[in-house]
């Protein structure tokens, strides 16, 4: 297809909505959606900062020096240039696939939150809670209109991983805005990021798909502090098939309307998004909730029942190859396998974070339930998460059989997590890494963040991993 096409503004319009959008547009929904993402990525971030592939990225990124420095999550006594504090936190984020999903599907909040805090710290003027809740809310909005431009991005995708295709592109828009750029410097922020977008789905299931998240937190971030220095890209990057249209089949691109048009809707306040009850792929909550089901009604029936009786285990799953991980031998395997997941519920009645452990994965009973699995994919289950279902049928070696069925597992966006288990989720995992006084300091600044007059107190926060800062959460500044 041709490069040339007629210039329909696009690029420049989401550049001046980009620019002109202010702390008034932020309505109620989106803004007690937005502070949930942001507790909710917080935590699983603060998580993630225990992991191997986090550990090795900050080792990696502990070799580069600069004059201006942005704190490391869950690390009081370390910190990087603001670049690679983006790029070690948003690994932290996703290194296991704990970290929120939206529809069309992509992890929105990983790629923007992490560049914004490193960004917040190394400017003259502290930026208010308000302030960073506005950028953040641009970096989400951005994306979720990006998604819109093909109908391939509603699916499962099939190529490429999408927070590193949209992920940067909202990164750098939330870091323009942060930055106060003018409509032509967002602009070119979001051309100069979309150079850097894209990563293969045969990194799905690795230790490199966190990279993804990192990836897209500090080039969007790098982008926006090149567009502040002059540095252009094609104004037309968003009009063209040659442009950000490379990354889908049937590219169809639309105007983001202007903040002051009544045309200017949220894209956050007509779809939330789902939160994740365990650390595995999105598609893993559905058979997860379906095995549970089905293993009640087998104990129900015989509460002694042993599962070295079952014959066989069927799953009904919708098609998508990166998820179908048969006999998974790592901890990135497991949370994109279907059959592994089903097992593990079966097995234990849960799954939780300790379900991904090298011992859990290779214990010789999952190993013989999981030989037992068969998976089928019916041509009436789309790979959507606005769409799909996954059954689970056992059948017993005396015939016996069992069966659920689950359209939308709790934590989905039609079944949101209620406000107390998101915050027990937070409370959990941030806690791994954080004294109480930091784990309660981040969720009443995240609670009230739009009234915090400085959100460096955020980064404080985060980095409490001893009761020695009690003072700072004596003195926070609302």
């Amino acid at each position: 297809m041709s490069c040339v096409s007629p210039l329909q503004g696009i690029t420049e319009s989401f550049g001046a909505a980009v620019h002109s959008l202010g702390t008034s547009h932020l309505t109620d929904v989106v803004i007690n959606r937005s502070k949930r993402m942001m507790l909710d990525t917080l935590g699983v971030g603060l998580l993630g900062t225990r992991t191997a592939v986090f550990n090795k990225a900050l080792k990696y990124s502990q070799s580069f020096s600069s004059d201006e420095r942005s704190s490391v999550w869950g690390a009081s006594e370390i910190s990087l240039p603001p670049h690679y504090a983006a790029f070690v936190n948003g690994i932290a984020v996703h290194s296991m696939d704990f970290d929120d999903t939206w529809h069309p599907a992509t992890h929105p909040s990983g790629a923007v939150l992490p560049a914004l805090l490193a960004l917040a710290e190394t400017l003259p003027s502290q930026p208010s809670g308000l302030d960073l809740l506005l950028a953040f809310n641009v970096g989400i909005e951005v994306q979720g209109r990006l998604m819109r431009f093909s109908t391939e991005a509603y699916n499962i995708p099939e190529r490429f991983h999408p927070p590193s295709v949209v992920g940067v592109m909202g990164s750098a828009a939330a870091s323009a805005k942060l930055l106060a750029l003018s409509p032509a410097q967002c602009a070119h922020a979001l051309a100069i990021a979309a150079s850097s977008a894209g990563a293969p789905l045969a990194n799905a299931a690795t230790q490199t798909k966190p990279l993804h998240i990192g990836n897209a937190a500090r080039r969007g971030l790098e982008a926006a502090q090149l567009a502040r220095l002059g540095l252009e890209g094609n104004p037309a990057i968003l009009d063209k098939n040659c442009g950000f249209g490379v990354y889908y089949k049937d590219y169809s691109p639309s105007v983001m309307p202007h903040s002051a048009s009544g045309d200017f809707k949220w894209r956050l306040e007509k779809q939330d998004v789902a939160f994740k009850r365990i650390p595995a792929h999105l598609g893993m909550h559905w058979v997860v909730d379906a095995a549970l089901a089905a293993r009640a009604k087998l104990e129900n029936t015989d509460g002694n029942f042993d599962l070295r009786k079952i014959r066989r285990v069927t799953l009904r799953v919708p098609p998508s190859k990166y998820v179908d991980c048969p006999s998974p031998t790592s901890e990135h395997q497991a949370r994109h396998s279907f059959q592994f997941n089903c097992g593990s519920a079966l097995l234990d009645n849960k799954v939780t974070v300790s379900s991904f452990d090298e011992d859990q994965i290779n214990r010789p009973a999952l190993k013989e339930l999981l030989s037992k699995v068969e998976v089928e994919t019916p041509e009436d289950n789309k790979p959507s998460f606005d769409k799909m279902y996954c059954e689970v049928k056992i059948e017993t070696d005396q015939g016996q059989r069992y069966g659920a069925r689950c359209d939308t597992f709790y934590g989905h966006w039609r079944k949101p997590l209620s406000q107390r288990d998101l915050v027990e989720k937070f409370s959990v995992n941030a806690s791994s890494v954080l004294c109480t006084e930091g784990v309660e300091g981040v969720n009443d600044v995240i609670g009230n963040i739009e009234r915090v007059r400085e959100s460096s107190i955020l980064s404080s926060y985060l980095r409490m991993t001893s009761s020695q800062h009690k003072q700072l959460y004596r003195t926070r500044s609302f």
